[in-house]
Parts: structure tokens; C-alpha cells; sequence
């Protein structure tokens, strides 16, 4: 088999997106007001292949798996909760706010997201960023935006992708995880390694001060940066979103497992032949290649590597 077939048919493109909670309980409630009613498992346990990626000799935790009720092309991914419960949850990094190393976002694709968005701020919940629309570079792409906090103070984007929804006949609402965001020191250095991995298309590439995310900055005492942005997609999953920074931000990749947003996974529909891809084009694993009994037949299958910019990155296979 080849090294093309070999991308196209075990990567899938983005599976999930990490993120750290302080209380199940309560981030299963507001997930699911989100739309992320599926629970593909709900594992309790020893988590093995982490010790070099959290540097810890184990890790225990809680991880709930979920994927949207429903979803939809524009809304492919789902989300991994993780509560570590062998040591205290890392906290958020201290000065975060969007665009430095590290996992910026989650992003899921809304129809009618402005409606959705004041639901959610009649309900009690914290906006971010009041609805917006933006026309995209190159290709004038139009889309409509906004931001909410979720219960540990990850931002959570509402995407509505005007241009492309156009002839989808869905109903309004939240259909599944987008894209996640991320933060990387040379975008053309990231767009080169994530193309080898399947992110073949280039929906958006546009650099500029977006200013209604300047409050952020502010909020940390730093000067809104110009931020290069581009969104790769996959024919499989969900998309990548890298963030460059001008003039750079602070490392915000913190802990494994740091409450919000924290690692992301391409999904593999053979770990075994993912895994001898990565190889072939001299990515390196670390860690082992795991497996997790979920009982009834059914196992979760993951392992790590590191990309350009020392982001852990979760390579999954999930047979639930």
C-alpha cells in the first residue's frame, strides 16, 4: 500500500477534541445543551502510553466520550471529557487567551447560531463574544461567529458557515464540533506536516488583528497581536484551524489533562496502519500504542505524537 492510500485510508481527519473538567456532572449537562448527547463510552480507570506525555508514572480518570445528536458534515467531531482523579486537575494556564502554543478552542457548527447564542445567554450561561459576521479571505467565505465559556472557562465558538450550509436542509441548532483551534509559532512549517496527515483543502488564509477578540488580550495585559489564521480540512473529519501570532504569545500548552481545552486526536480507522504512516514519514510516537477494554466487545485504541510545535497529538481508534 502506498503512502496516499495509506493517509486516506486509515487518518480520518479531526476525531475530537480534549478537554479538562472539574465536575463530570455538571460539563455533561452543559455539553449536552450544546448538542453532545451521544455518549460513545463512559470509562473510569487507568489510562496507559501517558507517562511521557504528562510526565507522570500513571494517570487515572474519568473520560466520557461524545458525539453530537446530530450531526452534520459542517460538524463531523466530538468532545473527550477528561476528570483526572490519581492527582488535582492542572489548572488553566495563567494568561490565556487565544492564539498562543497550545489548544485555543472548540468550534461547533451552528445553524441559526445567533438565536442559539441568546438561548444560551437567557439560560445563565457567560458569553465571550457577542454574534459577529466576517467575510474570509481568499475566497470571501462568509460565516457568522460568536463565543461562550463553558463551566471551567474553555471558549467555545458557535460557527454558522453561511457560504456553505447554503442548500443544507438542517434544522437550526448545534450539529457537532467543526474544527479546533490551536496555536503554533510558523504556519507554513504547521500547514506542511498537517497536509502529510490528510488535511489536503484550505478553506480560509487571512492574517490581521481580529478585533473582537481584543478584550481577551486585554484581559491579560497583552497588545491584541495580529494573527494569522487558516482553516485545513480533512475529507474525513473535522478541520484544523492554526493560529500564528505577530509578535509571538507565551506558551499556553500547559499540563496534560489542564482544565479547558487541552489536546486534540485525528481519528484512524486502522491504529496499526496509521501508526506505520506516521513512521513511514518519520513521525515519531510517545509513548506506546494503548488499548482500553470498554467490556461487550468494544475498545478505545489511541497513541501520541508530537507535531512541529510540541503539541501532543492523540492519533484514535474507538470500536464502541
Amino acid at each position: 500500500m502506498n503512502s496516499s492510500n495509506l493517509t486516506y485510508g486509515t487518518l480520518l481527519g479531526l476525531d475530537h477534541i480534549g478537554i479538562g473538567v472539574s465536575d463530570m456532572e455538571v460539563s455533561l449537562r452543559f455539553y449536552a445543551e450544546l448538542g453532545f448527547t451521544d455518549v460513545v463510552f463512559d470509562h473510569t480507570g487507568e489510562l496507559g502510553g501517558l507517562s511521557s506525555v504528562t510526565g507522570h508514572d500513571t494517570t487515572a480518570a474519568r473520560v466520557v466520550y461524545l458525539r453530537s445528536g446530530n450531526p452534520t458534515i459542517l460538524g463531523r467531531s466530538g468532545i473527550k471529557l477528561v476528570q483526572i482523579t490519581s492527582r488535582p486537575q492542572p489548572p488553566l494556564p495563567d494568561g490565556f487567551a487565544y492564539g498562543e502554543p497550545g489548544i485555543c478552542e472548540v468550534c461547533i457548527h451552528v445553524k441559526d447560531y445567533e438565536a442559539f447564542h441568546e438561548h444560551l445567554m437567557q439560560t445563565g450561561h457567560t458569553a465571550l463574544m457577542d454574534p459577529n459576521d466576517q467575510i474570509l479571505e481568499p475566497y470571501d467565505t462568509h460565516c457568522g461567529l460568536s463565543y461562550v465559556e463553558d463551566p471551567d472557562g474553555a471558549k467555545i465558538e458557535f460557527i454558522e458557515w453561511r457560504s456553505l450550509e447554503s442548500g443544507w436542509p438542517h434544522e437550526a441548532g448545534p450539529q457537532g464540533v467543526n474544527h479546533v483551534a490551536f496555536g503554533i509559532r510558523d504556519a507554513l512549517r504547521t500547514e506542511t506536516f498537517y497536509r502529510q496527515l490528510g488535511f489536503t483543502s484550505k478553506l480560509f488564509d487571512m492574517a490581521g488583528i481580529n478585533e473582537p477578540m481584543n478584550p481577551w488580550f486585554e484581559k491579560v495585559g497583552r497588545q491584541p497581536p495580529s494573527q494569522r489564521m487558516m482553516l485545513l480540512m480533512s475529507p474525513h473529519g473535522g478541520s484544523l484551524e492554526p493560529v500564528e501570532q505577530d509578535p509571538a504569545g507565551p506558551d499556553m500548552r500547559g499540563e496534560w489533562g489542564h482544565l479547558g481545552t487541552f489536546e486534540f486526536a485525528l481519528g484512524a480507522r486502522n491504529l496499526d496502519l496509521a501508526v506505520a504512516y506516521l513512521d513511514s514519514i518519520g513521525v515519531e510516537l510517545v509513548g506506546d500504542v494503548t488499548e482500553i477494554d470498554l467490556s461487550g466487545g468494544r475498545n478505545w485504541r489511541y497513541a501520541y505524537f508530537r507535531d512541529p510545535d510540541d503539541l501532543y497529538v492523540s492519533v484514535t481508534e474507538v470500536r464502541a
